[in-house]
This record gives structure tokens, sequence and C-alpha cells, in this order.
């Protein structure tokens, strides 16, 4: 089992979602953050609105699969969120020590889905 995290544009949100639900992966959670890599305080566009500043908006997605779904949701995601441009993102790749879905206290694997 891995815990596969992303950090992605916002305005490409619905495209790596897209990419995931064709790639048959649907349990994610996303969540709004800010930060920044190397391109620090280079302005971006938001929504129409250019914003400056050291902290950017990003979103950051969390996905539990089991070991035979982590190259198709890397591949998905990458697919959804690559512009080619510098501040598309990273992906991160976490063993995951354990699962339990609270509903039925199945653990490991099975608690994925």
């Amino acid at each position: 089992m891995k815990l596969i995290i992303a950090i992605i544009q916002p305005h490409r949100l619905e495209l790596v979602k897209d990419a995931l639900y064709d790639a048959d992966v649907n349990l994610i959670t996303v969540s709004e953050v800010l930060g920044h890599g190397r391109q620090k305080g280079v302005a971006e566009v938001y929504r129409g609105i250019k914003e400056t500043g050291n902290l950017l908006r990003k979103i950051r997605l969390e996905i539990a699969v089991n070991d035979n779904f982590v190259d198709k949701t890397i591949e998905a995601i990458t697919k959804g969120a690559c512009t080619g441009s510098i501040g598309d993102g990273k992906i991160f790749v976490l063993d995951l020590a354990e699962c339990v879905r609270i509903r039925t206290s199945e653990k490991g694997s099975s608690a994925i889905g």
C-alpha cells in the first residue's frame, strides 16, 4: 500500500480528477494549500488575477492506493497536471503502514478498496 501526495496547480484539478477517474482511481482527498518551490516570488496567474509573493495557491491531493495502482495513479496525475511550465508540481510516494476502514474495521489492502 502506498500514499501518494501530489501538489498541483489549482486550475489543473479538474483535468487531474478526470484522468484519475479514467484510471479507475476514485478515492482522493483534496486540500487547498499555500507554498512555493524553486520559483519563489515568481508571479502566477490564478483565475485571471496575477499573484506575486512567497506563497502561491496550490492543491494537495492525497490518494491511498494498493501497490498495483501506483504507476497508473502517477501517470494520471502527470497527464492531468503537466503544462510544461515551472510550478507544475510534485508527486511524493510514501509507504503506507496500515489502513483501516472505520465502518467495517477492515484492515490493509481491502480497506483501501
